[in-house]
C-alpha cells in the first residue's frame, strides 16, 4: 500500500486539519485500474472521473453540484482508466455507484427535477 507521504497536520484559531493516514488516500500498486475505479465509485456516493482538474466541463459540473450542496469527489484518470469506465469522453458523474454521464447529462438531470432527489436518495445530500 501506499500513503500520502509528507503531509503535516495544521491548526490555527479556527480550524484544524488532520492529514494522518485515511485509506481513502491510499492505493494498491497491484491493483488493476478497472478494481480501483470500482473502488472509487463505491466509497463516495458523488465522484467525477476527469483528465484534468482544469477541465472547464469539470468546474462547470461541480459549480452545478455545489449551487445544490454537494462537494464531489473528483479524480483525475488517464486514456486507460478512461477506457475502463466504458464511456468515450470525460468527464463522467457517478452518483450512487450509477453513471449519470457527462455534463449534458448533469444538467438534463437537473432541469427534469430529478437531481436533488437522487443526490437524496444516495445520502449526499439531506432534506
Amino acid at each position: 500500500m501506499k500513503t500520502m507521504q509528507g503531509l503535516r497536520n495544521f491548526t490555527n484559531d479556527n480550524v484544524s486539519l488532520d492529514l494522518t493516514f485515511s485509506p481513502h488516500l491510499s492505493f494498491d500498486e497491484e491493483e488493476t485500474s478497472e478494481s480501483k475505479i470500482e473502488r472509487l465509485i463505491s466509497e463516495h456516493p458523488v465522484i467525477i472521473f476527469t483528465r484534468s482538474s482544469s477541465c472547464c466541463m469539470c468546474h462547470v459540473m461541480k459549480k452545478l453540484l455545489s449551487t445544490v450542496g454537494v462537494h464531489p469527489t473528483v479524480i483525475e484518470i488517464d486514456e486507460e482508466e478512461i477506457a475502463c469506465l466504458a464511456v468515450q469522453a470525460a468527464p463522467v458523474l457517478f452518483i450512487g455507484g450509477a453513471c449519470v454521464g457527462g455534463f449534458e447529462s448533469l444538467v438534463a438531470l437537473h432541469l427534469s427535477g430529478h437531481l436533488i432527489p437522487r443526490l437524496v436518495e444516495v445520502g449526499a445530500l439531506w432534506e
